[in-house]
């Protein structure tokens, strides 16, 4: 019976299907990607690696840890690498890249990939470099031409495609130039104060890395070196794009709870045309379980059969991925079949078309034979509790997945709140809408008018669940253009000629009156010259920082212990500050016994101290004992500078020290004909230009948009599927409201214009509640998560908002079509398409 009464509603149960498809589809194509690239990463973490095993430090390997690597083998090869200005003399351009010495046998997995491929080796022996390939071709630099470091000029041997270590999006801001590290020190970069990282490779395939992390980590930290392997590199880069994976999961798995609102409706539409069929079932003996299962086994085949026609759908699409995310992956990810993910599309395209389909399928149950003579009123109220336990059971597989994707119950349960709060809310609009329609009918209006608004709270009207579906759709797209935009003031600097858009780093004390006087005569400003001295905390409220690594139970944050402070001094705060706690202090006497510092808020709340407390640094060799006398609240995100830790005046003025100084360049020229001179005469200071910055910013944040965007295109789509679905399901009811309407004189473009304006309404209000949604939940996440002006994006406003509504009026007509065309008797003999 099931087969036959299916066959006969055949189109009715394909659009059931194309519902689900879509979110099956999206949920299968990022759940498979995602064990793909989870896959990838354990296998190529070596290859992402170089070696084994590395351990890392901001200074040389002193005197203990030699003698630590000397009791594991010894370093197979060692590294250095930091931020410092390339000359490229064949054009005169400078670039900011990360200078990466190497020396040894690196990498002993993967490969350095370089164009052409001898100069992987050749770079070695001929003393000569390897250029991010990126960069050549920006700056058109071909083998042979020089580029140079410091004081140090280097014969370029080939174009650097990939390297083990060498991040996509790091690789962007400053890309990798490999040398040999025998050329480092005479090259005059290796400063006192500047931002080095000294990595020491081993290559042991064989040894116990759990073992070997949990007996020489302890000690490395005390020396100011970390011990990481291959291992933790692979679960690093998990977690990494886990969460991006999850959060487009939960994008996908929206997309699939709209769909399941579609068959819901479409299937209540359904059940009810079919009341009187089940009623003459029962008049002629089938018992209450077999027309139940009758409908029952229908909606699973669409289930099944829909799931997997999506799982294919999403095997195919994941194919697109790579091409998407290349720029967001160190790696090429091979694509193979996941049969988990193939599992779960089938698996959630069965339960869920069930689950969903339940409430109205419980109606069946209660369907007595009179039902065959008169319509039976009370149907609907024997089966509402069964119906409210299927909203448990739905809300509850919800959470249990949610919890699955997140693996963490607060972060389900705020999922599941934040899906009930938007469904509700769009949902309680679109009834109030409709019960104000009601009681405030416009009726001066015209016919056509007054008509297409009795459609929307007329029996059997889709008003709700399009409006969700419209809504939904529209509320993740324009929430991702508000979003996107703050993001982007918050890395946005003024452009007035008071505000820095060039920062120089690693000044020599030495240095700086030169550095000034360079820039002075260029018609520039120099507005900040600040003084930052490296210093490390050796003990915290008279506990030793050594005995708190040690101690299982501390729970001091490890960065804390492990960090080398970049600090300054100064006796006035600056704008990105704000005063939380106690009282700024200026200045002291260089004497004083007791020196009052200033920590921001995150540090303090990291290293548990309080105001008063006190906390012991090593200022390069020499020991000072401070106490906490006031705690910062600092806004990060500022394209400025922030320090975690300020002094007062009077202290560390003559400490070891290097400089930071800052400068308006009022277009590309003069800032680049700034920078190539500063360049030549002082090749260890680096340069940052914040409008390359604040540009590289805006690419990364188009492509995320992309992505966000790509997915937010599945919740759209499943609406218009529910769209025509709604529009097909309604058919019949349509066709009598039409051949009624001309019965009493109605012509046909006057239908039209009904049709017209009842899908322009959905459109319009779906969409605009969509964006005033997004507009709202925007202002919030601007407000309380990044502490940020909102000034909304007219995106949103001008192109979503009336683009939707536009859509969504175009699927409804073109689908309501035969509508207009449908002779009275079809509705006596139903025999429409």
């Amino acid at each position: 019976m099931a087969w036959r009464d299916g066959k006969a509603s055949g189109k009715r149960l394909l659009l059931f299907m194309a519902s689900i498809i879509i979110g099956i589809a999206a949920v299968v194509s990022i759940q498979s990607f995602s064990d793909n690239l989870t896959d990838n990463i354990g296998l190529q973490s070596k290859a992402l690696m170089g070696a084994d095993f590395l351990i890392d430090s901001n200074q040389p390997a002193n005197e203990r840890v030699v003698e630590l690597m000397d009791s594991i083998g010894g370093a197979d090869a060692k590294e250095v690498n930091f931020a410092s200005m390339a000359a490229f003399t064949k054009s005169g351009a400078t670039k900011l890249v990360q200078v990466r010495g190497i020396e040894g046998g690196f990498p002993f997995y993967g490969e350095l990939e370089t164009d052409p491929i001898s100069a992987a080796k050749e770079y070695q022996d001929k003393g000569g470099a390897l250029v991010d390939a990126t960069a050549m071709l920006q700056y058109n630099l071909k083998p042979g031409d020089s580029v140079k470091l410091g004081t140090t000029t280097f014969s370029i041997i080939g174009a650097l495609v990939t390297a083990p270590g060498s991040s996509g999006i790091g690789a962007t801001a400053a890309p990798p130039i490999i040398v040999p590290f025998r050329f480092m020190e005479q090259s005059g970069l290796l400063q006192k104060g500047s931002r080095l990282g000294y990595n020491y490779y081993f290559k042991n395939p064989s040894i116990d890395l759990k073992a070997l992390n949990t007996k020489i980590d302890p000690l490395l930290d005390a020396e100011n070196a970390d011990l990481d392997s291959h291992i933790d590199t692979s679960e690093r880069l998990g977690r990494r794009y886990s969460n991006v994976a999850r959060f487009l999961n939960l994008v996908a798995f929206i997309a699939l709870l709209l769909g399941c609102v579609g068959i819901a409706s479409s299937v209540h539409i359904y059940i009810k045309e079919k009341l009187k069929s089940v009623a003459v079932l029962k008049c002629i003996g089938a018992t209450r379980k077999q027309t139940f299962l009758i409908y029952l086994i229908q909606i699973a085949g669409m289930g099944l059969l829909g799931g997997l026609i999506g799982t294919v759908i999403g095997l195919l699409l994941q194919q697109t991925f790579p091409l998407i995310l290349q720029e967001f992956l160190p790696f090429e990810v091979e694509i193979s079949t996941s049969f988990q993910s193939i599992f779960i599309g089938l698996l959630l395209g069965v339960f869920m078309s069930v689950l969903f389909a339940l409430s109205p399928l419980v109606n069946t149950w209660f369907v007595s034979p009179l039902q065959v003579l008169r319509v039976q009123e009370n149907t609907s109220k024997k089966s509402r509790p069964y119906q409210i336990w299927v909203i448990v059971a739905i809300i509850f597989f919800v959470f249990l997945f949610a919890y699955w994707l997140l693996g963490r119950w607060t972060y389900a349960a705020s999922f599941v709140a934040g899906i009930l709060v938007t469904f509700s809310i769009l949902a309680g609009v679109s009834m109030i809408f409709m019960r104000l329609i009601k009681q405030n009918f416009p009726k001066s209006w015209s016919f056509s008018a007054r008509q297409s608004l009795l459609n929307l709270y007329r029996p059997n009207n889709q008003t709700v669940v399009l409006i969700l579906a419209i809504g939904i759709g529209t509320f993740l797209i324009s929430t991702l253009y508000f979003t996107k935009d703050f993001l982007l003031a918050k890395t946005a600097f003024e452009s007035n000629s008071e505000s820095p858009n060039l920062i120089l780093f690693d000044v020599q004390t030495e240095q700086r009156n030169d550095v000034a006087n360079t820039i002075k005569p260029k018609g520039l400003p120099v507005i900040d010259n600040i003084p930052i001295v490296t210093m490390r905390m050796i003990s915290i409220k008279n506990q030793n920082v050594n005995d708190l690594r040690l101690d299982s139970t501390s729970q001091v944050n490890k960065w804390i212990l492990n960090h080398e402070f970049r600090t300054t001094y100064r006796d006035t705060m600056i704008a990105s500050e704000k005063l939380i706690e106690g009282e700024w202090i200026p200045t002291v006497e260089t004497n004083a016994k007791v020196i009052p510092i200033s920590l921001a808020d995150n540090v303090a709340k990291d290293a548990l101290v309080t105001l008063g407390d006190t906390i012991s640094f090593n200022v390069q060799g020499k020991l000072m004992t401070t106490v906490v006398g006031n705690i910062r609240q600092v806004d990060w995100a500022r394209m400025q500078l922030n320090f975690s830790i300020v002094f007062p005046k009077g202290i560390l003025e003559n400490a070891p020290q290097f400089h930071v100084l800052t400068t308006n360049a009022p277009d590309k020229k003069s800032s680049a004909n700034l920078q190539r001179e500063l360049v030549k005469k002082f090749p260890n200071v680096s340069i940052i230009d914040l409008r390359q910055v604040v540009t590289l910013v805006e690419n990364i944040l188009d492509k995320i948009s992309w992505v966000i965007t790509f997915m937010a295109f599945f919740s759209i789509l499943t609406g218009i599927i529910v769209l025509i679905g709604s529009v097909r399901n309604s058919k019949y009811q349509r066709i009598r409201e039409s051949v009624l309407l001309r019965t009493l004189g109605a012509q046909s473009n006057q239908i039209l214009k009904i049709n017209s304006l009842e899908y322009l309404f959905l459109g319009v209000l779906g969409s605009g509640v969509g964006v005033l949604l997004s507009l709202v939940s925007s202002f919030l996440l601007a407000y309380f998560v990044f502490d940020t002006p909102f000034v909304p994006s007219w995106i949103p406003f001008l192109v979503v908002f009336p683009g939707i509504a536009v859509l969504v009026l175009f699927i409804g007509l073109f689908n309501s079509r035969g509508v207009l065309n449908s002779p009275p008797l079809q509705v006596l003999r139903k025999e429409g398409k």
